[in-house]
């Protein structure tokens, strides 16, 4: 009853409560009536009645809901389990805060590399984005299942990854990690030689000796001869331990049209066959890429609406505070800290390497916070290597060019063609809902308004 009476003054904001509102509410509490009430304390029953109705009052304008005797116990119930909850937070995000203050300070500058590539595993500078990273390590431990990843670049998708294959390494699974950039272009002449190629890679990183031909038949074709081969030969040959196939860049098939068409539609039915065949309940796909597929295909054959999908957001004002410690920038740590850094966050929305980038200036006092946000988008800056790629990319691509023009020209999203609006999402220039678009960030919009200017 004390951590009730106590729920009830926070509630009620610390106005105490009167010697009759405490026996009403401990009464009512308890499951006693008005009338049981009124015959133990001495007090006429109309009175109790009117002490209870006031003080449930005052708790539903306090709450926002209606609050009666009846709904009490609920009422109170969720309002400390949400306290609970809150306080578990904070404690929580105060650890996590000690925590990066504490390994920080076993970093120095000098030992902070400059933001490229994936965040190593370990490493103080990795931000959590729950639930992202609990999500994929228990959906990895499914049999047959079917993780997605997409993300633009530089956004975190293989520090994601690389996590992941760890989790699933402690499980003592077996990983296949392929990344189709390392593709030679001629790779992608034909759905017969990809299909190979892609066997002998798998085969190689699962120290199995290739044996295409044995398993390859010209008359049943190839997408038929290579689930065949896995079947016959790569999933039966393997120990029990699960199979991870980890595919990276797979936006890099999306360009060839040819592959894409069937090599797609056959991982989403290896992911269905698991429902009917336990040998296949030993594959876990990993799909990761950098926008949306932009060649048709039927709903039943695409992979890309069955398993889970996840979608890597841009960190949250929280998370830019928490990498700043993880920097060292101590005075980060307080609401004041935060405060500074808003405008860090609306410049670059929250994009994790175009934060990483800034924190890892400020931590080599090579620049003060209100300089490096009001220089970003000049050639002085130091987004300026960063910007002048992207403006490159377009400059080879007209038809983007004219696209990224028409977004930045206005706050709305603006309807854009199918292939130039994925090309631009995968750049990390835009944010796409369907074939609209609008800018990713200010950053980018100051930037390519101020190049089309000095163009025009």
């Amino acid at each position: 009853m004390e951590d009730i009476l106590q729920a009830v003054e926070r509630i009620l904001q610390n106005k105490p409560l009167a010697s009759i509102q405490w026996f009403v509410l401990s009464q009512s509490w308890l499951g006693k009536t008005y009338d049981e009430m009124a015959e133990v304390s001495g007090y006429r029953n109309n009175y109790i009645k009117e002490v209870g109705s006031e003080l449930w009052q005052d708790l539903s304008v306090a709450l926002g809901k209606k609050i009666t005797k009846k709904n009490l116990h609920l009422a109170l119930e969720k309002y400390l389990q949400e306290k609970i909850g809150d306080r578990e937070n904070q404690t929580q995000e105060k650890l996590e805060q000690e925590s990066s203050l504490e390994m920080s300070r076993d970093l120095s500058a000098s030992q902070i590399e400059f933001p490229s590539g994936p965040v190593p595993l370990g490493s103080p500078l990795y931000i959590n984005r729950p639930p992202l990273e609990e999500l994929v390590c228990n959906e990895i431990l499914h049999p047959g299942c079917l993780i997605r990843i997409k993300a633009p670049r530089k956004t975190g998708k293989s520090s994601l990854l690389n996590r992941m294959i760890a989790y699933a390494r402690e499980q003592g699974y077996q990983i296949v990690y392929l990344d189709f950039q390392e593709a030679d272009e001629d790779i992608f002449a034909s759905l017969d030689k990809f299909l190979r190629w892609f066997c002998v890679y798998v085969s190689r990183q699962l120290n199995l000796f290739p044996s295409l031909d044995d398993f390859w038949d010209t008359e049943m074709g190839s997408k038929v001869s290579c689930k065949i081969y896995f079947e016959a030969y790569l999933l039966q040959y393997i120990e029990q331990s699960p199979v991870v196939l980890a595919l990276n860049e797979v936006h890099r098939v999306f360009e060839h049209p040819n592959i894409a068409q069937d090599f797609l539609p056959m991982l989403r039915f290896w992911h269905e066959q698991a429902k009917q065949d336990q040998i296949w309940q030993k594959l876990r796909m990993v799909v990761v890429h950098t926008t949306e597929i932009y060649i048709p295909l039927k709903l039943n054959q695409s992979p890309f609406n069955v398993g889970i999908t996840i979608t890597l957001p841009p960190f949250t004002l929280n998370q830019v505070q928490k990498l700043a410690l993880a920097y060292g920038l101590h005075w980060a740590a307080d609401s004041e800290g935060a405060k500074r850094l808003v405008p860090l966050q609306a410049m670059v929305g929250g994009h994790p390497y175009l934060v990483s980038l800034a924190l890892y200036h400020l931590c080599h006092e090579e620049i003060t916070l209100e300089v490096l946000v009001e220089s970003a988008s000049t050639q002085v800056g130091i987004y300026s290597q960063h910007l002048r790629e992207l403006l490159s990319l377009l400059q080879k691509e007209p038809e983007l060019m004219l696209a990224m023009e028409k977004v930045i020209a206005t706050d709305e999203k603006v309807e854009l063609d199918a292939i130039a609006a994925y090309k631009l999402e995968s750049m990390g220039l835009v944010q796409l809902n369907g074939n609209q678009a609008n800018v990713m960030c200010e950053l980018y919009r100051f930037y390519f308004s101020q190049q089309l200017r000095r163009s025009g």
